[in-house]
């Protein structure tokens, strides 16, 4: 359904609350999306969180791969957590939109903690961990809006291959991968 078309009173079917409980709770259905989408970006920032702390003795290849795979699992078993966090965060609005783009730096901070400064290629641009996750998060918001949500997952070794072929070089990354 989405964000535009969802009123208070869908909502408040959805969670068997009346509009007047829902007011007592929310001033709109702006301020609730707020909360739920703070919720869901919670929820998969402790997902990653998780998933680095139980590789942090790995070199940051390892990292990354935990990572990468934590997030895609999560969002493929949760498709509506995939949605609020990668596509109806777009529509929602600018308070939203500011939020949307504050989470994307956090992650741009994780993916960044750690890499490399260099590739055989040279210096790793600066802007690439923000490169990286962009394209990361337009590739599954496209998927999540086909209708694949649940198999986002199976993303997994070309997103793995696409993050440290950005910082290692693409001959690295394949090593890496193949190595699995």
């Amino acid at each position: 359904m989405g964000y535009q078309k969802t009123t208070v009173s869908i909502i408040g079917q959805q969670a068997a609350v009346s509009k007047s409980d829902f007011y007592k709770h929310f001033e709109s259905k702006d301020e609730c999306f707020v909360a739920a989408y703070e919720v869901a970006i919670q929820r998969v920032r402790g997902c990653v969180t998780s998933a680095c702390e139980e590789a942090s003795g790995e070199e940051w290849p390892g990292r990354v791969k935990a990572a990468t795979a934590a997030l895609l699992e999560l969002l493929s078993n949760d498709p509506a957590l995939a949605s609020i966090t990668l596509v109806e965060g777009l529509r929602a609005g600018r308070e939203v939109y500011d939020r949307y783009q504050g989470a994307l730096d956090s992650f741009v901070g994780y993916l960044n903690e750690g890499a490399p400064s260099s590739n055989p290629g040279g210096k790793v641009p600066e802007a690439t961990g923000e490169a990286v996750v962009g394209g990361i998060t337009s590739l599954l918001g496209r998927r999540i809006l086909a209708g694949e949500a649940e198999q986002l997952n199976v993303l997994f070794p070309e997103i793995l291959e696409f993050i440290l072929s950005a910082y290692l070089g693409a001959e690295q990354a394949r090593r890496i991968i193949s190595a699995e």
